[in-house]
């Protein structure tokens, strides 16, 4: 575990700074020897089931560590929103982010409204059963929506490619859901963790992120 966050800590700051454009992309190359190390470790550790640990401790990093990475890069080198923070001689404009996560928080709450008020027909119920296509609907409207209102004032992408972005969260947020789900289930544990008490955990806040922002970065960095 402490290899594995080492690492994940290592990547973030590396992305932020590569981003920034005060290192080189060529600093990567330092994850190399932090994941080698990961596995050298785990023959000290005398597991019953080292590939289980190696398994799991890769796999969070690719599937968590991996997303939030790319926040920089849509941060830096783009126009839009004003920072609060002054800087000079930086590209820098939140609004990707910013409008990421709005969009992300109205398609959360479009499909928890409409899903208690007329949720009848379960999305995935061998999953989670609390999710219905009545909430799917009502996320897809309100997130359209939201996009379609702050679309002039978040800037960088124009309000078609806003409306496009929704769309991503709504579809690649609803199955990040989903795969979290999944995966507590297969460990047999209700909450991700303890720090958010009533949320699920801390992984239950960011399950629709982790899955849907990889896309959103795809498609602004070829077509934004």
């Amino acid at each position: 575990m402490i290899a594995g966050m080492v690492t994940g800590a290592a990547a973030y700051i590396l992305a932020t700074l590569i981003a920034a454009g005060i290192l080189p992309v060529k600093f990567f190359l330092i994850l190399i020897p932090l994941v080698v190390i990961s596995m050298i470790a785990e023959l000290y550790r005398m597991q019953d089931k080292p590939f289980d640990s190696l398994a799991h401790t890769i796999f969070s990093i690719f599937y968590t560590v991996l997303p939030f990475s790319m926040f920089p890069f849509m941060a830096f080198s783009h126009a839009g929103l004003p920072s609060l923070l002054p800087h000079e001689n930086i590209i820098f404009s939140p609004g990707i982010i910013i409008g990421f996560f709005i969009l992300l928080w109205a398609n959360d709450t479009g499909a928890y409204l409409a899903g208690i008020t007329l949720g009848k027909h379960w999305l995935m119920e061998r999953i989670s059963p609390k999710k219905s296509w009545e909430g799917f609907i009502g996320g897809t409207i309100l997130t359209v929506l939201m996009a379609w209102l702050l679309s002039d004032w978040l800037g960088v992408i124009d309000t078609g490619k806003w409306i496009i972005v929704a769309l991503l969260i709504v579809f690649a947020g609803t199955f990040g859901d989903l795969i979290e789900s999944m995966l507590k289930r297969s460990v047999g544990v209700k909450d991700s963790g303890t720090i958010l008490p009533g949320h699920g955990g801390f992984l239950d806040r960011f399950d629709s992120t982790l899955l849907s922002f990889p896309l959103v970065f795809l498609f602004i960095s070829f077509f934004g």
